[in-house]
């Protein structure tokens, strides 16, 4: 099996992951503040990485390019304030599909900055994708038009920016390294505000807010590896099953059942990733 279709299969986990934070995240946002449950969340991701951390000591927090963390940094805080923004004013099928700029910007910043080769046919691949999610929000074309949907896009360049940074910090420095920077820096940016923000959450959202740092942490972590094995472009194409997963969990836990038209854009979607896949395997038939 190639490195990219590893990465790939990685990266499905991953999206799983994500999108089950961000139901969650749609709960607990009814009651806190999106930086409350953005700096519990760091805290978990700090936690989880620091063992490894302090085992090579000072070895793990030395890095030969700050300036790339620095904007992996501020891009991931924007990506993720703006993810637990959206789902807070916007359906939940609405702000995942949205997202979905993340594959645009990512494939045009793999090529600028990691000399990707994004050929004709992922070009293809990730425009009948698009295709699947405009066919999917036709019943919710409001969403275009209403200013929070810009939320979304935002969050999506910032991620894909993220994405980027991480896919070439990965390549010389490990997981636990790149989330120990990410976890202190942005929990630090998230947390100052709470000095006046803070609301002290009962025992029962305190353990819901942690199981979803615990999630988030563990999709980050396989995050990571998948982005360490594929290139940025074909792992930003797997985002577009964020897609299924939403509407499964807004069907079970929101009441939303997804219509013909969700459904066909769905199957477009599903279709384009597959390409993905065939494509690769015939490249690495070649080799």
């Amino acid at each position: 099996m190639s490195r990219n279709l590893q990465g790939v299969l990685w990266s499905m986990v991953s999206v799983a992951l994500f999108s089950t934070t961000a139901a969650m995240a749609k709960v607990a946002v009814t009651e806190y503040h999106v930086l409350q449950i953005l700096f519990i969340r760091q805290i978990v991701v700090f936690l989880s990485a620091t063992p490894q951390v302090v085992r090579d000591f000072p070895n793990s927090l030395r890095t030969r390019r700050p300036g790339i963390h620095a904007i992996r940094i501020f891009a991931a805080f924007v990506a993720l304030t703006t993810g637990i923004w959206a789902v807070a004013v916007l359906p939940l099928a609405t702000a995942v599909t949205l997202t979905f700029a993340q594959v645009f910007f990512l494939a045009l910043l793999a090529a600028f900055f990691l000399g990707e080769n994004v050929g004709r046919h992922r070009i293809a691949a990730i425009g009948i994708g698009f295709l699947g999610v405009l066919v999917a929000m036709r019943p919710g074309l409001d969403g275009f038009i209403d200013p929070y949907a810009l939320i979304p896009v935002v969050g999506a360049l910032g991620a894909a920016t993220a994405g980027v940074c991480i896919r070439k910090l990965s390549q010389t420095e490990d997981t636990a390294t790149l989330l120990i920077y990410q976890s202190f820096f942005v929990g630090l940016m998230a947390g100052i505000p709470l000095i006046w923000l803070w609301q002290t959450p009962d025992m029962d959202d305190l353990l819901f807010m942690i199981a979803l740092g615990v999630i988030a942490t563990v999709a980050q972590w396989i995050g990571v590896q998948a982005l360490r094995l594929g290139e940025a472009s074909i792992i930003g194409n797997v985002q577009y099953m964020k897609l299924i997963y939403a509407s499964a969990f807004g069907f079970f836990f929101f009441a939303e059942i997804p219509d013909a038209m969700t459904l066909l854009g769905a199957a477009i979607i599903i279709a384009s990733s597959l390409y993905i896949f065939h494509r690769e395997a015939v490249n690495r038939a070649r080799e």
